[in-house]
């Protein structure tokens, strides 16, 4: 028997906590902790609505450059979610049909690449 394996957390390089946390906050990722353990070490825990899977940013998290983490997301409407972050004033793609789902593209302060999916046969699509 193969056990489950779940996704839980994925680090994200920023160059500064504070605005990539007001953006994630800004675009609905709860803010689940925001730590310092250390001098040095700095934990913030974001969600996305729904998610079971985290995004953690902060001082000491990744050693990869800001910028270069690239995430897919799957959204039930991918209107919807253009929607959703131009009136939160995110800088978004239009949405891509393709014939394997539809895509909307964007990229937080540091350039960290953003694609949401939307698959009608997906139980979240």
């Amino acid at each position: 028997m193969t056990a489950t394996w779940k996704i839980e957390l994925i680090p994200v390089p920023v160059t500064d906590v504070d605005r990539a946390k007001a953006f994630y906050e800004r675009i609905g990722f709860n803010a689940d902790v925001d730590r310092t353990v250390r001098e040095g070490l700095r934990f913030v825990q974001l969600t996305p609505p729904g998610s079971a899977c985290s995004i953690a940013i902060g001082e000491g998290i990744t050693e990869k450059a800001p910028g270069s983490q690239e995430i897919q997301v799957v959204v039930a409407d991918a209107h919807a979610a253009r929607k959703h972050l131009v009136e939160a004033e995110v800088s978004v793609s239009e949405v891509d049909v393709q014939p394997w789902g539809n895509f909307v593209y964007f990229r937080d302060p540091d350039g960290n690449r953003w694609s949401l999916q939307a698959i009608d046969r997906r139980p979240n699509g």
